[in-house]
């Protein structure tokens, strides 16, 4: 397919809010690195990996690690987690980082989880990352869903 030069580019319209400052042409996407990845440090609200980082929740997946709007354990529903719904059949096991103490989610979440047949482990966020790094190190399908913390690691 040939494009004729005399054309003007398309235009795509801009669905954001005109009191952010932007260049032309700056395209905003939703956060998310095309890769899997071991979670170095966490803290201050975010988390850094392959040498990139991120404030807020992440969800890291087969498919890549995204941002998550995820930011207190109240969060944490099967409607948020669809993500890792979509990609079960690829995740052996979902570890649900809870934040500092590990707080469960609803019983409701738990139970529409266990219904989907995904297996999870609910811990602390710093746990979840720990045991996360290990399987995927082991090269094993696994999952993490993680809420931000403040204390840095």
């Amino acid at each position: 397919m040939t494009k004729d030069r005399t054309s003007k580019p398309e235009t795509v319209s801009d669905p954001a809010p005109r009191d952010v400052l932007r260049s032309p042409g700056t395209i905003i996407t939703e956060s998310h690195f095309p890769g899997r990845a071991q979670i170095d440090a966490y803290g201050n609200g975010g988390f850094r990996f392959a040498e990139m980082s991120h404030r807020g929740g992440i969800l890291a997946l087969p498919s890549g690690i995204y941002g998550w709007s995820a930011a207190v354990p109240e969060d944490v529903t099967f409607e948020r987690l669809d993500r890792i719904v979509a990609e079960a059949d690829e995740i052996e096991l979902v570890f649900l980082g809870m934040g500092d103490t590990g707080v469960f989610p609803s019983k409701e979440t738990r139970q529409a989880l266990r219904d989907a047949n995904i297996r999870f482990e609910i811990m602390s966020t710093g746990a979840a990352i720990r045991t996360f790094n290990v399987i995927l190190g082991e090269g094993r399908p696994v999952a993490a869903a993680l809420l931000p913390v403040e204390t840095v690691r």
